[in-house]
């Protein structure tokens, strides 16, 4: 069965189609604010239109125009496909490929997952070598997050605002062609938005 992937919680936009358990194609992009012009043509570069009887998409947290344009596009295609649809998020993901790429010595008990919130804050969740969340998302400021860390490393698009406060700080943004690095519970999330804090704009009452 394929599955597509779908990621366009951050300022990059990536798709990845897997397929037997390995990534067959995928696209990758530093776009900004581009998301909503750039995600269909990248699906249709794809095999056969990135065309697949699964779809997982990032549920974020991140931007919040990023995340809604992957979910909407994903449950278009879920109607034209008849695909079912699932989600995942960006912090795992990150976390996922920092471990992958450096894993934790014994005496570090997790990496931090730190990603752009907004308003001077990041999105904080910890994960223990096994990739298993540590604690909930938050969105909070930087030195509190700092103090969560300690001496931990640190990976993310956020990590930027814990300069002079974490040591051990990777620059990072997700890529779906790291699904797969993605635990079964992980990739299995509702295809709803994780937006780790209230919007900022209110619906009047």
């Amino acid at each position: 069965m394929r599955t597509l992937v779908i990621e366009t919680a951050t300022q990059s936009c990536s798709v990845a189609l897997i397929a037997n358990g390995r990534v067959i194609a995928a696209r990758h992009d530093v776009v900004g604010r581009g998301h909503a012009e750039r995600l269909v043509p990248m699906i249709a570069e794809l095999p056969e239109g990135g065309r697949a009887a699964r779809i997982l998409v990032d549920v974020g947290p991140g931007s919040f125009t990023g995340v809604r344009v992957g979910i909407a596009a994903a449950r278009g295609l879920k109607l034209g496909w008849g695909a079912s649809v699932g989600g995942f998020s960006s912090l795992a993901l990150v976390a996922a490929a920092a471990l992958r790429d450096r894993p934790l010595p014994t005496e570090v008990a997790f990496v931090a997952a730190v990603l752009e919130a907004g308003h001077g804050e990041v999105f904080l969740q910890r994960f223990d070598a096994a990739l298993s969340p540590l604690d909930d998302v938050r969105s909070m400021p930087p030195a509190e997050a700092a103090a969560l860390i300690g001496d931990a490393p640190a990976v993310g698009n956020g990590v930027h605002r814990l300069e002079d406060l974490v040591a051990d700080r990777r620059q990072a943004l997700p890529d779906a062609a790291d699904l797969l690095l993605l635990p079964p519970a992980l990739a299995d999330l509702p295809p709803r938005p994780l937006y780790g804090r209230a919007p900022d704009a209110k619906l009047p009452q």
